[in-house]
This record gives structure tokens, sequence and C-alpha cells, in this order.
């Protein structure tokens, strides 16, 4: 069993419906060994709603963490909202803050989340997929301190088509995985997907499959629970994705450096 959850959410992100002690709560009544607060924060969203408190997070983080010693270790984490022009505003946000983990994330493609509908009515179903797939090589490009790349084809959560060949991309996304693999960061497996619909976990199995065959190894394992009852939710199927992917072990991070835990 997967013991560590690294992609969560409580009310400090804005989307989040449950307080960080419940988020923490919950991880320990499933019977994990850690917990990593991701929260968002996302620079020039439209509306600007993603914006995080730092010191009040990571006050009421180290309190509960405490709270739960010797339960759940609770870890100190934050999901960046990526585009190609933030990299210095990025980096100056993560000076001395001291997280334990960083995700890297795409939401904003050209000033447009795919999460609304306007954003595949403009581009249409295959578009909108490749331009998700291209501004991610430009987020790399300009900016690398994180630790995984969050959700790779999140995109397709929002499609209209429910779905999508990834090798009908494989180029764009063999260039993605080939720039991930060369800076030593990893990415994640997010099972939100399969709560929206999908067949599968974001990133689809092909490219879970060909991150391993480029030499990809770091890899966390992520509910991207936005409430308390999601914590850890499908992980069952999530381990078994990473054994058929060719993996062995999956990551945890502490103090932005990643151990390995056995699979299976």
């Amino acid at each position: 069993m997967i013991k560590a959850d690294f992609h969560t959410h409580s009310t400090f992100s804005t989307d989040g419906t449950d307080k960080l002690r419940d988020m923490v709560r919950a991880a320990a009544e499933k019977g994990l060994e850690t917990i990593c607060l991701t929260e968002h924060h996302d620079f020039d969203y439209p509306g600007g709603e993603f914006l995080l408190d730092t010191d009040a997070y990571k006050a009421e983080l180290f309190r509960v963490k405490e709270e739960f010693s010797g339960k759940t270790e609770t870890l100190f984490g934050v999901e960046l909202g990526l585009m190609k022009y933030l990299g210095e505003r990025l980096r100056a946000f993560l000076d001395g803050k001291n997280f334990d983990f960083v995700i890297g994330s795409s939401h904003i493609v050209d000033g447009k989340d795919p999460y609304y509908p306007e954003y595949f009515a403009e581009l249409g179903n295959k578009n909108g997929i490749l331009r998700y797939f291209e501004s991610i090589v430009e987020n790399i490009s300009a900016f690398s301190d994180f630790d995984v790349y969050g959700h790779i084809d999140y995109v397709v959560r929002y499609s209209p088509e429910k779905g999508y060949n990834p090798f009908d991309y494989r180029e764009i996304l063999d260039e993605i995985l080939r720039k991930i693999t060369a800076l030593g960061k990893g990415i994640e497996i997010n099972t939100a997907a399969l709560r929206k619909g999908l067949s599968h976990a974001n990133p689809h199995p092909f490219i879970l499959k060909r991150y391993r065959e480029l030499g990809g190894e770091i890899i966390t394992v992520g509910s991207d629970a936005h409430n308390a009852a999601d914590i850890a939710a499908d992980f069952d199927i999530a381990e078994k994705m990473l054994i058929d992917a060719g993996f062995e072990y999956y990551a945890v991070f502490k103090e932005r450096k990643p151990f390995f835990e056995k699979l299976g």
C-alpha cells in the first residue's frame, strides 16, 4: 500500500473545502505515514483567486504537525502555477520559504484555464491538448525549481471528448519527459482524474511507461484531494499503474530531497 499522499489542498487553497487539521486527521485515520500539503499559489490567475498566505499556512501546518507527531508526518509543500514569463517571480516567492516539496503545474495556457469550456471552444480538442503540452515545454525552459511536474495531462480532465490517444502527441510528450529527466526532476501520478470520469489517472499509462523508458525514476503519488474524504483516493489503482509501467519505487520528499519507498 502506498503510504504517502503528496498532492493535497486544504482551505489555505482557494478551492479547498476542509481545514488543514481535518486533512491531516483523515490521513492518519487512513493509515498514511506521510501527508504533504501542497497549497495552490498561482500568480496571474484570471481573477487572482489562487494566491497563498504563506505565513498563515506555515504557522498552522507546523502547529498541526506537532499535534500529529508520531501518527502521520505532515510536510510543508506548495503547488506553483507555471507560465513562461513567471520565472523570476516564482524564484523570488520560493526564496527562504524552506518548503519540503514543490510541485510545478500548468493550469493556465495563454491566459485561459482548460477547466473552463471556453478553452476547448476556441482551440478544439486536438489543438487544445497540443497547445497545453507545448506550454509545458515553454514553462520548463523558463523555470525549473520544482521537484515534480504535476498532472502532466491535466488538460484531458476537461476535454469535451473525455479522453485522448497520447500516441498522437508522442513527439511533444517525449520532449517534455526528456527535459524533466535531464533536469533530475520527477513527475507525479495524480488520481483526481479517476474521480472526474477518466479511465486513468494523470498521466495516461502511455506517459508513465515512456517516462520510465527514458530513465525517469522520480515519481510521487497524489490524490489532489481538496477535501478530507478524497485523501489517498484510488491509490490501489495508482500502485497497479506504476507497477505495470515498470516502477519498483515511488518517491517522497523532505527538505526538497527525494527518498524512495518500495511498491508492492
